[in-house]
């Protein structure tokens, strides 16, 4: 009998009353769980805290990434991977608010950055060596998407329940009835806070989410039709596309929503409740989402109410595939996001490190560089990817009872993981109202046993995974145990 790890649903085990989580530092695999991997630094440090960054790919395929602070804009050197400011004339921006990220957006050749307290900047990726104001008059707004051949701009600092989109294939033209650019104010729903995009928009307010479609030749330019009521975006940068489908945090908890079809629970019992009592409500745009494109993953980060101020220092993963989450992952950080690697030559080589066995990453990272994965800003305003070594995993099996009355002696689990080493012990408790304790911490022996001696009514397996070990899959545990009498 194998007591396979539940998929993570700590909604379950606070009403259990367990005393720890199911899963830290594990995302979901098909066969379990897989390990999470700890940060690497990729680049020099910011010259302050990062406020959002964005990759851009240019027409020959390779890549420009680009970070914003408080006040200024900044581009990543391809070559020795400091920042270079390119902010309007070199001087600085009014300064974010303080619960407020810069957002981008590529557009053709153009990449442009938005914030609510500044116009509209863009970069052209093919002259550009700084970045100007947007032509064409358009909003300051704090949030940007793209959806067909429109830029949409919402969050406006003058009119926040406006959605506003520039010119058809054009950018720069944002006078009202030219070239199909125009604007809606929406009457009900509360403040927009954000738009998806993609060939069919979704407009994002506070109780109400309505979608885009694109009706050319009408004066209407846009039909705008309501998907859902009293539903709505909660955290603005909590909102993320993959694919077709949208995800998002709503008030109700984390949604998911296909193009065309209404939003979908995905939290409800599994993760909800306990992301909501521990996230800390002083600090919302800390709720982060990002996508694995190598994957079939989503990623949340978040600020909890033990974290440093100005820092996420938690992440949980979600498998659409699957329909399962991953374990609660703890790392810190500014920001997070997908990002490519740009290319490198060997020459290139020799501007980071005189030694390839001191270069700060991997080279088989640089081989698939194009390649998006998930990454961060740490505390140390260095952009990081995901990809050193495991972190310590700990994983939980359901508390298993025999029945109401009987007793059974726990003598040991068998972690089913090709993890080689790990620790396992057993947890114990009479009662639904106790508190769980845990056997002491043994390691797997020759015969693959943690070996324990535990008398109880009610136990779960519980495996700890250390810092730095190889290993692809957990699946559950093996009980070793024996009936007892009732009393």
């Amino acid at each position: 009998m194998i007591l396979p790890f539940p998929p993570y649903a700590p909604d379950v085990a606070d009403y259990q009353g367990a005393s720890t989580k199911l899963a830290t530092n594990v995302v979901p695999r098909a066969d379990g769980y897989g390990p999470f991997k700890d940060l690497v630094v990729y680049t020099s440090a910011l010259p302050a805290a990062c406020r959002g960054y964005f990759y851009a790919r240019k027409s020959d395929g390779s890549i420009k990434i680009f970070a914003g602070t408080t006040t200024k804009l900044y581009l990543l050197n391809n070559t020795d991977f400091s920042w270079t400011d390119v902010s309007a004339g070199g001087g600085s921006y009014s300064a974010l608010s303080n619960n407020a990220h810069w957002q981008f957006a590529q557009f053709g050749n153009f990449v442009i950055a938005v914030q609510a307290n500044v116009a509209p900047q863009v970069y052209d990726l093919s002259s550009s060596s700084a970045f100007a104001a947007l032509s064409g008059s358009p909003p300051q707004a704090a949030y940007i998407s793209v959806v067909g051949r429109f830029v949409v701009l919402t969050g406006h600092l003058s009119n926040p329940y406006r959605i506003q989109w520039s010119g058809l294939g054009d950018a720069t033209n944002w006078a009202s009835g030219s070239n199909s650019s125009d604007f809606q104010d929406l009457p009900d729903g509360g403040v927009v806070r954000g738009a998806a995009g993609g060939e069919f928009g979704a407009i994002f307010q506070e109780s109400t989410i309505r979608r885009m479609n694109y009706v050319p030749g009408s004066p209407l330019i846009f039909s705008i039709d309501r998907v859902a009521q009293d539903i709505g975006l909660f955290a603005p940068y909590s909102l993320v596309s993959n694919g077709n489908v949208n995800f998002f945090l709503s008030a109700q908890g984390f949604m998911r929503m296909q193009i065309g079809g209404i939003p979908e629970p995905i939290g409800k019992e599994r993760i909800d409740r306990t992301f909501l009592a521990d996230y800390d409500t002083g600090s919302v745009h800390m709720i982060i989402a990002a996508t694995e494109p190598e994957s079939t993953r989503v990623y949340w980060c978040y600020k909890s109410q033990a974290g440093a101020t100005g820092l996420f220092d938690k992440i949980l993963s979600f498998d659409f595939a699957l329909n399962r989450w991953g374990g609660v992952i703890s790392s810190q950080g500014e920001y997070l996001a997908s990002m490519a690697r740009p290319g490198l030559t060997l020459e290139n080589l020799d501007s980071i490190s005189g030694s390839l066995d001191a270069l700060p990453f991997s080279l088989d990272d640089v081989s698939s560089a194009s390649l998006a994965k998930l990454s961060a800003i740490n505390s140390s305003h260095r952009l990081c990817f995901y990809t050193g070594s495991n972190l310590e995993a700990t994983l939980d099996t359901s508390e298993q009872v025999l029945d109401g009355s009987r007793r059974v002696r726990v003598k040991g689990i068998r972690p089913v993981t090709d993890a080689v080493n790990c620790y396992g012990s057993v947890s114990s408790r009479e009662r639904p109202q106790d508190t769980v304790t845990y056997s002491a911490e043994q390691i797997v022996n020759a015969r693959g046993l943690c070996p324990a001696n535990v008398s109880t009514r009610m136990a779960r397996g519980h495996i700890r995974i250390p810092a730095g070990e190889t290993w692809s899959y957990a699946l559950g545990c093996e009980p070793d145990f024996a009936q007892e009498g009732k009393k």
